[in-house]
């Protein structure tokens, strides 16, 4: 089906698990791809792949080699091998999103599809390995198509490149997505891949793609709005979900799973899991929970990065704490050292005891109706 008709004249058309710009005139074409990658000028088409076999299926693999597996997808697509260039994901065609913005005569348009649950890591993180392999694709990648419906120098496409990542790593940060490899925050995921296309075509000449041009301005936008309704569709990755501790404490390792291996250590008498993580979860999403985790969480992220010493950090830490406690009535939390564990150890003793007290109130309401 057609999807999208560019201001260029060039068509988007979803079909065979894929989305393709066919090319309708001259255009320079910049990408990371493996596939047909670099810096192009005599391209027909480019595109994106749901490589997923089946939902929930391992890739599907056609050769050998990944470049030869991409010559025969290009084929089966209609496409000519040597004259496209295409990326692979295992995010649905169907979660696409499409936005484009305009100044004057300039329209700029990014078609992403994307997630980041599974393979979401920041820029620094321990690596998968060295020497080259072939890799399967995965559900986290964040691929982008953007089209510059103007004509620009090789050095403003390689410079608009950049932009279109800052604006996808900005999307990445207003959502507070964690990185599955340490405690940072996510800027991209580890297989994410982009295509640039500019109008050779085009009577307009622009020779600026940074924040400071408004080409800049434009990339931003749309990227970021692409990004962020993509993740929504294809991960649920919204700020509604996001307003939730456990997902603000999931890449320091704190779970409703090993809280309840907490809680069933110290309990003498346990309640059943599916109470405890229904208690759990309610209070992981309140607001003054959520609200005074968030500072807490963001004052140990500012000891790691190095903007806050310990001396500093820990009586501020303390007093999120005694303001946490407040529920739980003469309960004086203790944190006597600034680290991951420390912190991670303080709110969690904390939230079960909060937890804890719920539960209480619960099976004492429970108990008379059992005794009738």
């Amino acid at each position: 089906m057609k999807l999208y008709e560019l201001t260029t004249g060039d068509p988007v058309y979803r079909y065979d698990k894929s989305i393709v710009v066919f090319l309708q005139g001259h255009r320079k074409v910049l990408s990371t791809s493996v596939y047909n990658g670099g810096y192009h000028e005599d391209f027909t088409a480019v595109y994106n792949h749901d490589a997923k076999g089946a939902p929930g299926m391992p890739c599907e693999v056609l050769a050998d080699t990944y470049t030869e597996h991409m010559r025969l997808l290009s084929r089966r697509l209609g496409l000519a091998p040597d004259k496209v260039t295409g990326m692979v994901t295992a995010a649905d065609m169907e979660n696409v999103a499409i936005e484009s913005r305009s100044y004057k005569e300039l329209t700029v348009t990014a078609i992403v599809t994307g997630g980041i649950e599974t393979n979401g890591g920041r820029v620094g993180d321990p690596a998968d390995y060295y020497a080259p392999r072939e890799k399967q694709g995965r559900p986290g990648t964040i691929n982008i198509i953007l089209v510059l419906d103007t004509d620009l120098p090789a050095g403003t496409l390689a410079r608009a490149l950049v932009t279109c990542t800052e604006a996808k790593t900005a999307a990445l940060q207003e959502l507070m997505a964690g990185s599955n490899y340490s405690t940072g925050l996510a800027t991209g995921s580890g297989t994410d891949q982009t295509i640039l296309v500019a109008n050779t075509d085009s009577s307009l000449y622009l020779e600026g793609a940074g924040k400071h041009a408004k080409m800049g301005e434009l990339i931003g936008c749309v990227v970021k709005a692409a990004v962020t309704r993509a993740l929504a569709r294809q991960s649920h990755l919204t700020p509604v979900r996001q307003h939730d501790v456990f997902r603000r404490w999931k890449r320091f390792g704190v779970t409703p799973e090993t809280l309840w291996q907490a809680y069933g250590e110290e309990a003498a008498a346990p309640v059943w899991k599916p109470l405890f993580l229904e208690t759990a979860e309610t209070l992981a999403r309140e607001p003054d929970m959520v609200t005074e985790t968030s500072l807490y969480i963001h004052l140990l992220d500012q000891f790691l990065w190095g903007l806050l010493d310990a001396g500093e950090v820990l009586p501020a830490a303390q007093r999120v704490l005694v303001a946490l406690a407040t529920p739980c009535g003469g309960v004086r939390p203790c944190l006597d050292d600034v680290s991951v564990p420390a912190m991670a150890e303080a709110w969690s003793r904390l939230f079960l005891r909060r937890v804890c007290r719920r539960l209480d109130s619960v099976v004492a309401a429970k108990t008379p109706e059992q005794e009738s």
